[in-house]
Order: structure tokens, then sequence, then C-alpha cells
């Protein structure tokens, strides 16, 4: 049984090899390009970034599952929060939209990650984009100073995720909004599923029920809730043979599961 603290230890470890490693060398992941199911060699969740302003090829490690920055709503002058900014290139998207008079800030709790993230951020120069390290649990972040909060497939892998969203009211200012793309579930998955630690870290097993997503966000205080965008994720069979049988895998595939990347708004 996994509990919250060797969760936390999982995707630490997980996502610190990936920092470490070169894209290239990472593309074999559930949630873009490693993490999950190593040298499986699949990209299944990711979007691609390279046609956005501000993208920048050597923070890109293929992790996401949308493109939240494209709903976010940020303006010019925002003070814009990405929770689990990896190696900073939603951070850099947003940079773009925000301008010189905006300010972006990172926050982690991979070494490896931040590491990364600030050598990608002093090779571009940018003065108003900074990484701390932090749990997004508990944020190092003054209450009611961000404008926008976004999020890339970061929260699935959070253990206790009414925390999180109570950590991100905290931290908005009044009226202000979140826009995050997540992973979430529509039916129960196999408790093969649920018990992988490579299947965690790799964004399926964390996931939780659309509708108790939902109603989490709105039991923490947020209002005009809106799922901005759906779309289906389908794992291949050679990737789920490798955490049941084919009578499981038939099982399975029969079932009315369904596994989702979403893009979720809503408003302090």
């Amino acid at each position: 049984m996994k509990t919250k603290k060797n969760i936390k230890d999982i995707v630490n470890e997980k996502y610190s090899l990936i920092a470490s490693q070169s894209k290239k060398q990472n593309q074999s992941s559930c949630c873009g390009s490693t993490g999950c199911c190593d040298d499986m060699g699949y990209t299944i969740f990711s979007d691609d970034y390279s046609n956005l302003k501000g993208y920048n090829k050597d923070a890109d490690l293929g992790l996401g599952c949308g493109l939240p920055t494209e709903f976010a709503k940020i303006e010019n002058g925002n003070t814009v929060l990405d929770l689990g900014s990896g190696a900073g290139n939603d951070c850099f998207v947003a940079r773009a939209i925000t301008g010189d008079s905006g300010k972006v800030i990172g926050i982690d709790f991979s070494d490896e990650m931040l590491k990364k993230a600030k050598e990608n951020v002093s090779k571009l120069g940018y003065g108003n984009v900074q990484f701390l390290k932090g749990d997004i649990e508990e944020m190092p972040v003054e209450s009611n100073s961000i404008d926008v909060v976004i999020s890339n497939c970061v929260l699935n892998l959070v253990p206790d995720k009414q925390k999180a969203f109570s950590e991100i009211y905290r931290v908005l200012k009044n009226e202000a909004h979140f826009s995050v793309s997540d992973v979430v579930l529509s039916g129960e998955l196999p408790e093969k599923l649920k018990e992988s630690a490579e299947m965690y870290a790799g964004c399926v097993s964390g996931a939780i029920q659309k509708e108790d997503y939902v109603k989490i966000i709105k039991e923490s205080g947020f209002k005009d809730i809106e799922i901005q965008k759906e779309k289906k994720i389908e794992i291949p069979d050679d990737i789920l043979l490798n955490f049941m049988n084919e009578q499981e895998l038939i099982n399975f595939k029969d079932s009315n599961l369904g596994i989702f990347s979403i893009n979720v708004f809503a408003k302090k």
C-alpha cells in the first residue's frame, strides 16, 4: 500500500531521473517523455509546444498532458504561478504572454528539475522568471499574490488533492483564476495499475474520478468551474501487458474505464 510519503518519494525519484537525462534519451512515458514506463518507447499524453511563443526546446521534457497556457487567460503584467514547473517549459511560454512587466514563478520539489530550470532561465536571461523549491500541498508563496495559477499533468501526482486546491485558493488574488491540465478517470482502474509505482509516476494510477476532481475544486471555494478541453487517452496494449496478463487485458478493454486528459478553469 502506497503511503503519502512514499508516493512523493516515487515521484521525486522518477522525475529527478528524467531531469538528469536528455529529451532524446527520454522518449518513453505515460505522461510524455519518460518516467512511468522506462524504455517502452511511447508518448501518449503530451501536446506539441513547438509553435508557441516563448517555447524553449531545452525546457521541453514532454511531460505534460495539455497546454494550460492556451486556456489560462494570462494578460500582460500578470503574476503567474506554475505548479510542478519541471524544466520551465510552461513558465517560459507564460512569460512570453506576461511580458517584461509580469512575473512568473515555478515551484517544483525535485532538486534535479530545479537545477535544470535554473540553468535554462540563466541561458535565456529572464529576470522576471524564478524557480522555487516547494511542495504543492504547502507552497512557499504569499497569500493573495497570484493572478493566474497553471499546472500541467502534476496535480494527479499529489497525494492530498484537497490540500493542493486549498493552497491554490490561498495564493490567488480575489477574482483571480487557475487553468490546469490534468488526468482524470471515468470508472475504476484495475488494482494492479492502482498499485504500480511506475503508473503512478506516469500520471495514471494517481488520477481520480472526474466528478470527484470537480467536487474537490468546488469544495475548495472556487466558482465558474469549466472543463475547457477533454480528450480520451488510450494506453497501448503492449504497455498494459507489463502490468496484467492477456485475460486481464481483455477484461480491462471490455470495461467502461475511461482515462481522460482535461483542462480545467476556475475562479476564486
